[in-house]
């Protein structure tokens, strides 16, 4: 069963929320979001800076939960052939229009799920990104498994969570506290915009097993703390973000 994180008593710690979700930057249509390059996160490098995917003129990219489409035309002003997956058709209309603001084609899809994949071709994308948007997902080898099928070998996918080490924390009272145990994978249930989103918290060990479990070989693993974080402060101490790029393997 989910914990419930939507109205605590006002005398009790409010659990914080993840840093940042597809919706949270600036409510659901991510208005604060550019479409200069892919977010990872809140202050933290982003792909700009971190060229986890490499160079995308030309090739086909896949953004997994791709919310507001701020990520996808970011991908498209590169030069890339860009598929943009949401369960979500309003977010996906958003998406259609932040690439008609831009000027920019990207293929958008609606999908059930995130591993609702069987509209690709198995071996056809070049690289794959995900932020924040596998948080959602329950059965989450089940997405690996089809990113793998639809991936090049070789190629990247590269995706953000939230971090397993700030889940554990309430920021209610002065001094943050320990709420959950790192290990804990009970669903947290957020009210965001008055719908509920559940949130399967992970730790970088599971996704790390999970991602060997399903063919890839990861060479990148980054926790950044958010640039300018105030010094004693929580961003400046605790990671918000874990940051993986995995490689298929086989075929």
């Amino acid at each position: 069963m989910a914990t419930r994180r939507s109205a605590p008593p006002p005398d009790s710690p409010s659990p914080e929320p993840p840093e940042r979700t597809r919706f949270t930057a600036a409510g659901r249509a991510g208005a604060s979001l550019g479409t200069e390059a892919a977010v990872y996160g809140d202050g933290i490098p982003d792909e700009g800076r971190l060229r986890l995917l490499g160079p995308l003129d030309g090739r086909r990219v896949l953004d997994l939960g791709c919310g507001a489409g701020h990520a996808s035309v970011a991908f498209a002003r590169q030069g890339a052939k860009v598929i943009a997956v949401d369960a979500d058709a309003a977010q996906l209309e958003l998406a259609r229009r932040a690439a008609e603001a831009a000027g920019v084609k990207v293929e958008l899809q609606r999908a059930t799920g995130l591993a609702e994949l069987a509209f690709v071709r198995a071996d056809a994308i070049d690289a794959v990104f995900s932020s924040y948007a596998l948080a959602e997902v329950s059965d989450l080898p089940r997405v690996f498994r089809q990113v793998h099928r639809v991936l090049k070998p070789e190629h990247a996918f590269a995706f953000s969570l939230p971090h397993p080490a700030r889940l554990m924390l309430s920021t209610g009272t002065a001094e943050p506290r320990v709420v959950r145990g790192y290990a804990d994978e009970e669903p947290i249930t957020w009210v965001r915009d008055g719908e509920e989103v559940e949130d399967h918290p992970r730790t970088v060990a599971a996704v790390f097993r999970a991602l060997l479990n399903t063919g890839f070989r990861v060479d990148t693993l980054l926790e950044p703390i958010p640039t300018g974080a105030p010094a004693g402060s929580l961003d400046a101490v605790v990671p918000a973000t874990v940051v993986f790029r995995a490689r298929k393997q086989g075929s």
